[in-house]
Formats: C-alpha cells, structure tokens, sequence
C-alpha cells in the first residue's frame, strides 16, 4: 500500500522554497542602487543570501528522509531551486561590473550551464521511460565544490581586501568544478545513451 503523500507546505518543502525566493534576493543586492552594481555590501549581502541558500540544500533533503516527508513536489522542484541558484550566480557574476567571471573563465562557466541543461534533458527523458539515473558521489563533490566557487566569486573583490587572493581562489575552483562536470556529465550520458539504444 503506497504511502499517504505529504503536505506541500512542510518544513523540507518551505526550505525548498526559500532556496528559490533567495534567487531572486541575490540579484537584487546587486541592484541596490538601481543599476548593476557589485559594491563591498552588496556582495557580503549576496554572500549571506547564497550560503543560507546553500545550506537549505542540505537540511531539505536530510529532514525529508529522517522524517519521512518525501513529495513529489520536492523531488521536482530540489534539482530546479539548484539549477537556478547556480545558474543565476554564475550570470550575474559574469554581467558586474568587476567582471569577476571574464575572458576564458566564461568557458568555465558556459560548461557548467550546458552540462546543467542537458542532463536535466536527459533525465526527463529517461523519466518518460521510467528509468532513474542515480547520482553519483563525484557529482556530488562536483556541487560542493562549485557552490565554494561560487561563493568565493560573489566576495570577489570585497574579499580580496580581507583574504588575498580571495578571486583567483574561486576562478580556479570554478575550473575544476567545470572539469569534473565534463566527466560526470559523460557518465550520465553514457548511461542514459544505453537506456536510449535498448529502446
């Protein structure tokens, strides 16, 4: 007998939804003066929001297997909240006006957003034919090390003044956040590719 589903609005879902309302909060800072803007507070302020963020990704998920409080509508919307922080960070700190994302780390970023988009083509295809494409622990470590990334490129400059080199430090995790997302986003497809050619 399948389980009652749960609630829309319990905690594991609200920490979801705080996730997504972050994104918007977090470009926001970066428009306080009306125009685009990375100013020292608006990247603290950015900073605060996107930990916060980053956090809930934990606890949403943990809090929903220890008390039982899966939903179809977290499972949904966990992976977009995700997609769209990172997605909407990287953006933004390619578009400020200290170009902290510029030059050939565009790439890096550009790989990241690919890699993002296709895989989620990916498995609302393989969902379709109801098979799952479980995550692999790289992947995991992929995201840690990307929200690090991230969050040190949205200190940027501010964060130069209290820890040097507080910039490149993010460029270059970006970068291997990127490679490891060209060989976990391989794996992926060649899993789903065998789904694909059995069909």
């Amino acid at each position: 007998m399948a389980r009652r589903s749960t609630p829309a609005f319990n905690i594991p879902n609200l920490l979801t939804y705080g996730r997504i309302l972050a994104v918007p909060a977090i470009v926001l800072c970066f428009f306080l003066e009306g125009r685009l803007q990375s100013s020292d507070f608006a990247r603290w302020s950015a900073l605060a929001l996107f930990i916060a963020a980053s956090i809930t990704d934990y606890f949403d998920g943990y809090l929903a297997r220890i008390w039982k409080q899966t939903s179809n509508i977290g499972k949904m919307l966990d992976p977009i909240a995700d997609k769209l922080l990172v997605s909407t960070c990287l953006l933004l700190l390619a578009a400020d006006t200290d170009r902290t994302i510029a030059g050939w780390t565009l790439w890096a970023a550009i790989i990241i957003l690919c890699r993002e988009i296709l895989v989620s083509g990916l498995r609302e295809y393989l969902a379709a034919l109801k098979v799952s494409v479980p995550v692999t622990q790289l992947a995991k470590w992929k995201t840690t090390i990307q929200m690090v990334a991230i969050g040190f490129l949205l200190a940027g400059p501010a964060g130069d003044k209290i820890l040097p080199y507080t910039t490149q430090l993010g460029i270059a995790l970006l970068w291997i956040s990127a490679i490891v997302t060209l060989y976990t986003g391989y794996d992926y497809f060649r899993a789903g590719l065998k789904h694909i050619a059995e069909e």
